[in-house]
């Protein structure tokens, strides 16, 4: 087996690159090549955790490698992205893919040209317990599917995640993209309308940190997503992802997190923690990505798939701004 090369640009988004990077070096035949980071420190530091050489300059990381997980800011998402497709490279980004549509469809389109594996971070399909869902949607277990009510609460992850200039929204893009991407995969149809509401209620910071849409799918489905950044910094996980589906024969609740136990510990300052034993998403997200190279094939999870999840968002904000419901616009 031919060793993959994977090259690891940016920990700005540092929870999940951190667990991206974990979970490759699990991989049988991967080694992560080299770290690139416009934060020399925090680069660094990333390369001396995972035991591996800092690049000052992602161009020459892309020299070097087979592959690239980028996590920057959103903003940050496109310039690097095209810049490995340029130099034929396959790549995983972090959500949402671009914060446009136009350099969404400009980075796909350049990816099949090249023949290239294009996989957006969607680690919640890799989800033991959504993967069931799926299954048992598809095996019409609950009948055809009339409506969907989800929810996706995390806490406010402050830095960059609240500069509109960085991240090119709050609440609503964060959390709107994952549970999208979800509802689409279930439903196999696409958000037709959505209506929005979204404000800035409980932090001091100038994005939104709440919002609830209502969308009604091609298919006729009609879904709600309660998204918000409402946990508290004291709260024992980061936050949620749940859904309630409804069918004509039956109904299913999804908590995709909920393999976990209750710590409770005297004498601590956070005497509540969550102990997480079930599946590892992130883990998962990154085998698939290198099973998409090695076999010459596209991802699970494409570079489409995360444009569409995150037109529905910028649709969203479109129905903030307007006060009614809005056509989602395809690019």
């Amino acid at each position: 087996m031919n060793k993959l090369r994977i090259g690891m640009i940016s920990f700005a988004h540092i929870g999940h690159a951190n667990s991206y990077a974990a979970g490759l070096q699990t991989i049988e035949g991967v080694e992560i090549t080299g770290v690139f980071d416009d934060d020399p420190q925090r680069g660094q530091e990333a390369a001396k955790r995972f035991n591996t050489t800092f690049y000052p300059d992602y161009k020459q990381l892309l020299q070097q490698i087979d592959g690239v997980v980028i996590s920057s800011e959103n903003k940050k998402h496109f310039p690097l992205a095209i810049a490995a497709a340029t130099a034929k490279k396959h790549i995983l980004v972090e959500k949402p893919i671009t914060t446009n549509g136009g350099e969404a469809r400009e980075l796909i389109d350049l990816c099949a040209k090249q023949n290239l594996v294009l996989q957006t971070a969607f680690p919640v399909r890799e989800n033991e317990s959504v993967k069931l869902v799926k299954h048992q949607i598809d095996s019409g277990d609950i009948g055809d599917i009339v409506a969907i009510a989800a929810t996706n609460h995390g806490k406010m992850p402050g830095g960059w995640f609240v500069d509109k200039a960085l991240s090119g929204g709050g609440a609503v893009l964060d959390h709107t993209v994952h549970v999208v991407d979800l509802m689409r995969w279930f439903l196999q149809s696409e958000v037709r309308e959505v209506y929005a509401e979204a404000d800035t209620l409980l932090h001091d910071i100038p994005v939104d940190d709440c919002g609830l849409l209502s969308m009604i799918f091609d298919n006729g489905v009609i879904a709600t997503l309660d998204t918000s950044w409402s946990r508290p910094e004291s709260f024992s996980t980061w936050g949620d992802v749940t859904m309630r589906i409804i069918g004509k024969e039956g109904a299913i609740h999804l908590d995709a997190f909920a393999q976990a136990g209750s710590l409770w510990e005297n004498g601590s300052t956070n005497s509540h923690k969550n102990v997480n034993w079930g599946d590892k998403s992130n883990t998962a997200l990154v085998a698939e990505f290198i099973a998409s190279i090695r076999e010459n094939r596209q991802s699970s999870i494409t570079g489409l798939d995360g444009l569409r999840a995150a037109e529905v968002a910028w649709s969203a904000y479109e129905s903030v701004e307007q006060g009614k419901m809005i056509q989602v616009k395809h690019y």
